[in-house]
């Protein structure tokens, strides 16, 4: 076991590491809906033009698995450290260069194009991040202790998305509307070249995980991890993208699709929405480690599948509130912190060690990468596309009923995957095989 002074400094690590990388995904995606649907998708439909930009942002979400895949054997077969400085670098570029793209109106057809080539490397990028980041606090901690310090790198998320938030929302508060569309939503991309250089620094001081090494010394290693992953754990892998279905649609709800829903719908001030996207992730960055910790001791699959339902649930409670009373800011915003900056964290917090237990350290930065990355594309990616085609099909009042119970079903098939994991891990104990405690209790 690694002693606390280089523990910390690997949690610093991929904690910085990981807050970058979303600021710089989910950057993407706040702005999507507000200024690269006018900039680079014009069209005389808003609906149209709004559809085209979440698309951009769906495409980053399906590059996501080649990401996991490509730095998941080699996280498997050189090490993690590498891989996450890799990634880092190639997110970092990305971003930085779409804070530089011409408008349509500048350059035409390569606009978009551009933003495209850009998003695929995004997704590439992060594809291989969440993996490795994860990976370095699971297996430098002791197994009681994994289920908090897994969930750690986790907060990266709400870091990420607040100040991807908070960012575009002192821009729009500070700005005219036609300076912030003009030049002021390109800065916010600008800035993350100075947390990549900080993150690159911090990353560049930490050394290879124990349980790597083990398996590098022992000479362990297998030569194709993706195959040996999908030959000795299919169902885990199933089981694995059901567990992740909540996750991906409730995030991408209420951080991603909310912010043009409350605007758009409900006519809140984009300011006030951004905001409230805002005061839940930092929220959420207590409660991630909270319900890490209580993984470790009530068990994982039981804390997740209890966790899934709930939030799913809370979908209902909170589309109600938005639509009752939409001139109420405390009422708006409790709406959204409560099931999205509380709830939604009893299934983040435990998400990644949740995944780590579910393969063998010869295949777990495939293993986790794989059912993360690819189970995004239906549940994360698409989830902004349905969500919009479910409100011009419906209208706006029914629509947002059914965005709700969307939600519900997806809270309902993760909680019986995580039941499904449980008793994956019970038939292997009783086949002779081992599997972490976490999983059965």
């Amino acid at each position: 076991m690694a002693d606390k002074a280089l523990l910390k400094r690997v949690v610093f690590a991929s904690l910085i590491g990981a807050t970058v990388e979303w600021y710089d995904f989910f950057l993407y995606g706040v702005v999507a809906g507000i200024v690269f649907n006018h900039l680079y998708f014009p069209s005389h439909d808003i609906l149209v033009s709004t559809m085209l930009a979440y698309t951009t942002f769906a495409v980053g979400f399906v590059t996501r698995p080649l990401g996991g895949v490509i730095f998941g054997h080699f996280g498997d077969r050189i090490g993690r450290k590498s891989m996450l400085i890799l990634t880092l670098m190639i997110m970092g570029v990305a971003t930085f260069l779409i804070g530089l793209v011409p408008t349509y109106d500048q350059i035409g057809i390569w606009a978009p194009i551009a933003l495209l080539v850009l998003r695929i490397l995004q997704g590439i990028g992060l594809g291989g991040e969440w993996g490795g980041a994860v990976l370095m606090t699971y297996e430098y901690a002791e197994p009681h202790k994994r289920g908090l310090y897994a969930s750690l790198p986790q907060i990266g998320l709400s870091i990420g998305l607040c100040l991807a938030s908070g960012v575009v929302a002192l821009l729009s508060y500070s700005l005219t509307n036609e300076q912030f569309l003009a030049w002021g939503w390109r800065i916010a991309f600008v800035l993350s070249f100075v947390l990549v250089l900080v993150g690159l620094y911090i990353r560049l001081n930490i050394m290879e995980t124990p349980e790597f090494s083990k398996l590098k010394e022992s000479r362990k290693e297998v030569q194709v991890p993706f195959a040996t992953m999908i030959k000795d754990y299919p169902k885990e892998i199933l089981a694995g993208m059901g567990a992740r279905y909540i996750d991906g649609v409730f995030f991408n709800i209420f951080g991603v699709y909310s912010i043009a829903y409350l605007t758009s719908q409900l006519k809140i001030p984009r300011t006030e929405a951004l905001l409230g996207v805002c005061a839940a992730a930092l929220i959420m960055c207590i409660f991630i480690p909270y319900f890490g910790r209580v993984s470790d001791r009530v068990g994982r699959t039981r804390t997740y599948a209890w966790g899934s339902l709930i939030t799913g649930l809370s979908a209902l409670p909170a589309f109600y509130i938005w639509m009752t009373y939409p001139d109420q800011p405390m009422a708006v915003w409790a709406a959204l912190i409560i099931p999205f900056g509380i709830l939604y964290a009893s299934v983040y917090g435990p998400e990644a060690s949740l995944f780590c237990d579910l393969f063998g350290p010869e295949v777990r930065y495939t293993g986790i990468s794989f059912v993360y990355q690819f189970s995004g594309i239906f549940a994360s990616g698409l989830t902004p596309i349905i969500a919009t085609a479910l409100m011009q099909y419906y209208g706006p009042q029914n629509g947002a009923w059914a965005v709700a119970w969307y939600a519900v079903f997806a809270g309902v098939v993760s909680a019986l995957s995580a039941m499904w994991i449980a008793r994956l891990a019970r038939q292997r104990i009783q086949a002779g095989g081992t599997a972490p405690a976490a999983l059965v209790a």
